[in-house]
């Protein structure tokens, strides 16, 4: 039997890079999918990619920053599914890189914590209210390594990611006893078009920062977020899971 079969699965931002190789892995262990970001063309491909599979996937465009778009994106998960047992809550923006933060602007802040922030809270809160409905399930949120150490140049980036952090260890602690758990991925640099845009095509000083000597691949990092919400993580919840080739070790 597949690790997710009869289960159904909720990928925020799922349109590309570590949401997509997750949406697909999910799809690859017996999950339905549905796979929620702003770009519809980008989705949609995912969605064909996981019927090529054999897999079942719906996409639904949603802008996590809006609480409305938010609760239609699970009121139609539920409504085609039945219920929703495991979130991927991965929508996020880098922002401004390369400026400290005394150089940083208010649209910079409120980009970062719109989605960063107030878009994992809005998918969080409308997630959490409709499994306790259908007897719990699986969060895993994006945090980053830069939710654990400073990250000179991107500090607003690095602030929304320990506020993740924050956020997932106490909603841990509040839905312990109520069959929900809730957990984070934290990655280093990964192979995806945030990269691509912080770093530009050189990754030669990021692969430098990483003991292991590179970067990471986007399904590395979705081994680790369906690990974290199958029943094998059944006695895991509050933790976050460094994915950063050793990065935050020295």
């Amino acid at each position: 039997m597949k690790l997710f079969e009869n289960k159904i699965a909720l990928v925020v931002g799922g349109t590309s890079g570590i949401g997509k190789a997750t949406a697909l892995a999910f799809a690859r262990e017996g999950a339905k999918v549905v796979v929620a970001g702003r770009r519809e063309a980008q989705g949609n491909a995912v969605v064909q990619e996981i019927e090529a599979l054999g897999g079942e996937a719906i996409f639904v465009q949603t802008d996590v920053a809006n609480d409305s778009q938010v609760n239609s994106l699970v009121g139609q998960a539920v409504s085609k599914f039945g219920k929703i047992d495991a979130v991927f809550n991965n929508a996020g923006v880098e922002g401004e890189m390369g400026k400290g933060l005394h150089e940083s602007t208010q649209a910079g802040f409120d980009q970062i914590f719109d989605i960063n922030v107030r878009g994992l809270v809005n998918v969080h809160r409308a997630t959490v209210n409709a499994m306790l409905k259908t007897g719990g399930g699986a969060i895993v949120n994006t945090s980053s390594v830069g939710g654990h150490v400073g990250f000179p140049g991107a500090a607003l980036y690095a602030a929304s990611k320990f506020a993740v952090e924050g956020l997932t260890k106490t909603s841990a602690l509040e839905l312990a006893k109520s069959g929900i758990r809730v957990n984070t991925v934290a990655p280093g640099a990964i192979e995806t078009e945030m990269i691509d845009r912080a770093f530009g095509e050189d990754l030669s000083y990021i692969q430098s920062l990483h003991p292991i000597g590179r970067v990471g691949k986007p399904e590395e990092v979705a081994e680790a977020v369906l690990f974290l919400a199958s029943e094998k993580a059944s006695f895991i919840t509050g933790a976050s899971l460094l994915i950063d080739g050793g990065m935050s070790a020295g």
